[in-house]
């Protein structure tokens, strides 16, 4: 397993800033038994099991933050994978939306008209009192 610079970099950013913040969490960040590389593959071990591609960020750091607390993980096995790290592009309230260069059409669905009837009345009215 080879997890790109970007990858570790903010797995690593986002432990030690937690760490910094957190004090109950630098404990079992300091731990000797865990490690970075050791998280990165329990990481991917839990993203291979879902059978899913995408996560958001957070799902990701949630995964770091439990392989250092739950003391029930041990050294997770090596996966072979690649990792692609996208920061969100930020929002412009000014720029509109590309448009496509050329929009799809479509033929218009027939609709079947359908004589409905009018269901009978069980139920008394104000009229009928």
């Amino acid at each position: 397993m080879k997890a790109s610079e970007n990858f570790k970099t903010a797995i690593e950013k986002y432990l030690s800033d937690r760490a910094q913040g957190d004090t109950a969490f630098a404990l079992h960040y300091s731990k000797a038994s865990k490690n970075l590389d050791g998280c990165l593959n329990y990481i991917f071990g839990e993203v291979k099991k879902t059978g899913l591609c995408a996560f958001d960020n957070q799902e990701i750091f949630d995964m770091a933050v439990k392989y250092y607390t739950d003391d029930s993980i041990g050294k997770p096995a090596p996966i072979t994978c690649r990792t692609v790290v996208q920061t969100p592009a930020p929002s412009d309230l000014f720029t509109q939306p590309e448009i496509p260069a050329a929009p799809v059409k479509t033929e218009p669905v027939p609709t079947v008209k359908k004589d409905v009837k009018p269901a009978a009345q069980t139920a008394l009215t104000l009229f009928d009192l």
